[in-house]
């Protein structure tokens, strides 16, 4: 069936002490909302829609980079979360389809959860309602069953003593029919402790019009929300447990787990081992059996199998790695490709290349691929030798099994089987060094004496 994801995301997050909306702020290397956008993955969207608050341009162009699909509504008023959803009505008109309420400041809902929503949808529910059992319930809504049916939700405001002892709580994610949900959204009133819209309200009225609700419960840390700084540090640690245990189940080794730091999509292959202190940023993946040495950070990057990375390396967007290439400590790759087998050990910079496969670039190489203005590529051929503190002033392309000359400034192609070679002639001025000391030395006591 088709389905559409509808993400509340309008919190001003004033606890934060942020000037940035909240579900803008990072766990695990990506902006809270790409959370639910994951999670909901599950389903496959058809539609998204995003609502957001006064800051709604700024969340429309980040919500961009990760799926352009998504569509980001205004909600003008904090008038609760039915009136929240209520804002979505005109951008879903005419869609068939299930809808899936998430929020963009609850991170940790599993697909595996939203499976089982989907299921109690397809066996009957008309609406589906995600509950848990709160070890300390504190002011969660509360969830009132009659036998496997949900009779209502009520908020901690308006309970009862006897409805606030119940531990069964609201986690607020919703599963129903996309027209279903704004008919019953469209019967709600604010006739309540705080004034609002209650989306948790459907329930009631969906039993009032001879509808079947229905609650599936999860683990109580998927349903963690963030408000806080503090909320998002103790996100950002459980994160960090669960992807570290999730890479040691994969037979992944690493050697100081505690001390690697993973983002939310990172993906790492069994029989590859990490060593401390690895920081990956968003969009990572390293195949089976490579090696991440000491210190390095990847991002937006490929490591194909038995490649080496580090100590000390940094791998930027677009840096791709192909089978046992190997990169150094002090190197830096972007946007270039190391082919199979090729070494770049030590001390240098490579942007906007394609390095062929066996190649040796020598320590101190750099490609010079920015001329203030535009980024121009650098072409280094297969088996090439790259002479250590080659400058490579792009665009410019070295032949296969071509070699530079150490300490060449490369400034057209070179080709295939030929040797570079740009330095300056080299001087020896006998006992200049010495009468060069002598009279610097002289000009200083001189000045001393002044």
């Amino acid at each position: 069936m088709p389905s559409a994801l509808i993400i509340l995301a309008a919190g001003q997050g004033t606890r934060m002490n942020s000037d940035r909306p909240k579900v803008l702020h990072e766990l695990g290397g990506v902006p809270l909302f790409a959370h639910a956008l994951m999670a909901g993955a599950a389903f496959d969207p058809e539609r998204i829609v995003l609502v957001a608050g006064d800051n709604a341009d700024e969340v429309e162009t980040v919500a961009h980079d990760y799926d352009p699909r998504v569509e980001v509504v205004l909600q003008g008023e904090r008038l609760g979360t039915g009136h929240a959803v209520a804002q979505t009505r005109d951008a879903l008109a005419g869609f068939e389809g299930d809808a899936i309420v998430l929020y963009g400041d609850t991170p940790f809902i599993r697909r595996e959860t939203l499976d089982r929503m989907a299921e109690a949808r397809a066996g009957g529910a008309d609406v589906v309602i995600l509950g848990f059992e709160a070890a300390d319930p504190k002011r969660y809504g509360r969830l009132v069953m009659e036998g496997k049916e949900l009779r209502r939700i009520v908020e901690y405001k308006d309970a009862s003593e006897e409805e606030r002892a119940i531990t069964l709580c609201n986690s607020g994610v919703v599963a129903a029919d996309c027209e279903t949900l704004f008919d019953l959204i469209a019967g709600l009133t604010n006739e309540n402790a705080s004034g609002e819209y209650y989306l948790t309200d459907i329930v009631e009225v969906a039993r009032a019009r001879g509808l079947r609700a229905e609650a599936v419960t999860c683990d109580e840390a998927e349903t963690l929300g963030i408000n806080t700084r503090a909320d998002l540090a103790a996100a950002e640690a459980q994160l960090q447990a669960w992807k570290r245990d999730e890479a040691l189940k994969n037979g992944v080794t690493l050697v100081a787990p505690e001390s690697v730091f993973f983002s939310a999509d990172t993906v790492v292959g069994r029989d590859s081992v990490i060593e401390p202190h690895v920081v990956f940023g968003p969009d990572v993946t390293v195949e089976s059996g490579a090696r991440i040495r000491a210190f390095s950070h990847l991002e937006g990057c490929h490591v194909s199998t038995g490649a080496v990375v580090g100590p000390y390396a940094r791998l930027r967007p677009g840096a791709e790695l192909a089978e046992r290439a190997k990169v150094g400590n002090f190197v830096e790759i972007k946007n270039a490709q190391v082919g199979e087998g090729a070494k770049v050990n030590h001390l240098t910079y490579i942007g906007d290349a394609t390095i062929g496969e066996a190649a040796n670039i020598g320590a101190g190489t750099v490609t010079c691929n920015y001329d203030g203005v535009f980024k121009h590529r650098t072409e280094i051929g297969a088996r090439a030798f790259i002479g250590s503190d080659t400058m490579l002033v792009a665009p410019v392309k070295v032949g296969d099994d071509a070699m530079t000359a150490t300490g060449t400034v490369v400034t057209r192609d070179i080709e295939p089987g030929a040797m570079g070679v740009g330095r300056a002639r080299m001087e020896v001025k006998p006992g200049f060094a010495l009468k060069l000391f002598e009279k610097l030395r002289a000009k200083k006591a001189q000045k001393k004496g002044h």
